[in-house]
């Protein structure tokens, strides 16, 4: 580049050192860049300064919100607890029993929320001791009240000490949204001043950015002559750099078949490794006598070698960007049967897939949500001595551009609604759905169990 700009150079030093024209234009042209870049950075600044009284307004809120949950959450636990004492029914208690799971851990999040701000700190302090305080007196009340001490219960409810710890919880709300509200109304001052610093300061850049503007075409049609010779001097400079971005696109290019060749290498060295682990854990299946420990981890290999034969796929493919589903699939599919339904009376899996292509993160989501769904269906849909089908599909949605995976079995349901086993399985399919911007729904009118996925191409 420094070649092909060399010979040009020394014109645009003599074009630079003329007392008219050359010295007015690069003058003006330093104002003007000077007066933006000012612009500029006066509205970088004032983003800034929005984007963390934003962020300031957010916390306030989660502040709020937070301790406003507790506050529920203990009038709840208070309303659970007058209904039992009043009338020794146990069912009143519903309230009572989600605000002891629920408060522990919002009082931990409103804690986390102030650890850091010296003016609500101590403001919680109390507020936390307080609910404590609290909850400790509603657990006494329903604990005499369980074991027969109900009078002893309502005596220690008629003392008093109760709704003085509430009145206490209130007023220390109070002291928080005083406190959250003065900033609020310290930082939209704040911000009201630097929009208006940012406004005039952006007015003024561009009233004068204009007049250096007129400026310059009134020098530029007085020395046409010179500005012809400049124009000559960018062609050659122009050409050039055209020579430049040949040879740099050329390079490019080259870097990208190397890049290619890398990720494709990179792929085979991730599949093979894969495939080692899943070898591995293929001879510990063969020394381990416990049925669960053998179960758990035939579970874990399906899910390496989901993700595995993504990778393989991708070394035998010339697209490395992408992943054609129904093959994929397909091998998949072959992979599960012959891994978790190898006898004759196991149940028989079957694929429809439509033909797409879909980034190779969806498709690793999408082989493990695939490898949990059939493997639940395999342990629970039939019985022992049960044969029967376990469907997987994937179609395209009409008209809006989904796809939709179906996996589906003919067995007796759900039951309670809730897929059966550890809970693991579920965890991974919710995470890998939340990954695809989507989640598994189950269908509750067919016979068996249906699990449908819908996702963004």
């Amino acid at each position: 580049m420094f070649s092909a700009l060399s010979p040009s150079l020394p014109a645009l030093l003599r074009f630079a050192r003329t007392p008219s024209i050359g010295r007015s234009i690069v003058a003006l042209l330093a104002g003007a860049i000077v007066l933006l870049l000012a612009a500029n950075l006066t509205t970088f600044v004032m983003i800034q300064r929005t984007a963390a009284f934003n962020d300031q307004v957010e916390r306030s809120q989660q502040v709020r919100r937070a301790a406003g949950a507790l506050m529920l959450s203990l009038v709840d636990a208070e309303t659970g607890q007058r209904g039992f004492l009043l009338s020794g029914q146990p069912g009143f208690l519903a309230p009572y029993s989600r605000a002891e799971i629920a408060v522990p851990e919002q009082m931990e999040d409103l804690e986390q929320l102030t650890a850091g701000d010296p003016l609500l700190k101590e403001e919680v302090a109390v507020l936390l001791e307080a609910a404590r305080e609290k909850f400790a007196e509603l657990e006494r009340t329903v604990a005499l009240s369980r074991s027969g001490r109900t009078a002893e219960a309502l005596l220690l409810v008629r003392s008093g000490e109760g709704q003085a710890r509430m009145a206490t919880i209130r007023a220390q709300m109070a002291a928080i949204d005083e406190i959250e509200n003065e900033r609020l109304a310290s930082r939209t001052l704040q911000s009201e001043h630097g929009s208006t610093l940012t406004l005039w300061a952006n007015a003024l850049a561009g009233l004068l950015v204009v007049v250096l503007a007129a400026i310059m075409i009134w020098l530029v049609r007085r020395y046409v002559g010179e500005i012809e010779a400049a124009r000559d001097t960018l062609d050659r400079m122009n050409a050039g750099l055209e020579n430049q971005v040949r040879d740099r696109t050329a390079e490019l290019t080259r870097s990208r078949d190397r890049a290619e060749a890398m990720l494709r290498e990179v792929n085979h060295r991730v599949g093979n490794s894969l495939q080692l682990v899943s070898s591995f854990m293929s001879l510990q299946l063969r020394h381990l006598a416990d049925e669960g420990a053998r179960a758990a981890l035939r579970e874990s290999q399906a899910r390496i070698e989901a993700v595995a034969h993504v990778h393989r796929r991708l070394y035998t493919s010339d697209d490395m960007t992408s992943v054609a589903m129904d093959e994929y699939l397909e091998g998949l599919v072959t992979e599960l049967a012959n891994s978790l339904a190898p006898d004759a009376g196991s149940p028989t899996l079957t694929l429809r897939a439509h033909p797409l292509n879909v980034s190779t993160d969806q498709a690793v989501s999408i082989g493990v949500i695939v490898t949990e769904l059939v493997t639940n269906a395999v342990k629970y849909a039939y019985g022992p001595g049960r044969t029967g089908e376990i469907r997987v599909t994937l179609a395209l949605e009409t008209g809006n551009g989904r796809a939709v995976l179906t996996v589906e079995d003919d067995g007796p349901g759900l039951g309670d609604g809730q897929p059966k086993g550890t809970g693991l399985g579920g965890r991974i399919v919710s995470a890998m759905a939340s990954g695809l911007r989507s989640k598994v729904e189950y269908d509750p009118t067919h016979k068996g169990v249906r699990a449908r996925l819908a996702f963004d191409l």
